[in-house]
């Protein structure tokens, strides 16, 4: 006997919950922080050395690299992309 699924599916749940946009956005800051503090790994760069080139604080970088931290603006993220030698791409899907 093959069960269906019944009902909608989670990002539904969330959206009717009033969660969805609050969940994609921690999320996506997960990814985020994620791929920098590997790129810092694979440079050898300490969040100090990270710090000072972005020219800001170990206080500020903590928070860029904080996965539930979602208050982050597109310079930083464009900062720390471009002392790791990458570019920053944001993009809205339909």
């Amino acid at each position: 006997m093959k069960t269906e699924n019944i009902g909608s599916n989670f990002d539904d749940f969330l959206q009717e919950e009033g969660f969805l946009d609050e969940a994609n956005a921690v999320a996506i800051k997960r990814v985020i922080a994620w791929q920098i503090e590997e790129e810092m790994k694979a440079q050898k760069l300490t969040k100090s050395a990270m710090a000072k080139k972005m020219r800001t604080s170990r206080a500020a970088l903590n928070r860029l690299l904080d996965e539930t931290d979602t208050s982050l603006t597109l310079t930083t993220l464009s900062r720390a992309a471009t002392v790791l030698g990458k570019k920053f791409r944001v993009e809205l899907e339909g």
